[in-house]
């Protein structure tokens, strides 16, 4: 089991940097900073645009980080 602790613990690493980056910049991690999602299953395929759940389509990183905070 010690194989995979160790991907959960470097992917864990890895979300935090991310988070951290984009927080630097005052960017949403989840849509970074656009403020909506596209979902395209193929290259040849219309893509849905979505607004990000994550900040509620603003693409800023303080209303993400309120959406976000635990309970």
């Amino acid at each position: 089991m010690g194989l995979f602790s160790a991907i959960t613990a470097w992917n864990a690493a890895r979300y935090d940097k991310h988070v951290s980056n984009m927080g630097e910049k005052g960017l949403c991690p989840d849509c970074r900073g656009k403020g909506f999602n596209a979902y395209a299953p193929n290259e040849f395929y219309y893509a849905n645009v979505y607004e990000c759940n994550g900040c509620s389509g603003s693409g800023s990183f303080t209303d993400w980080a309120e959406n976000n905070t635990p309970i």
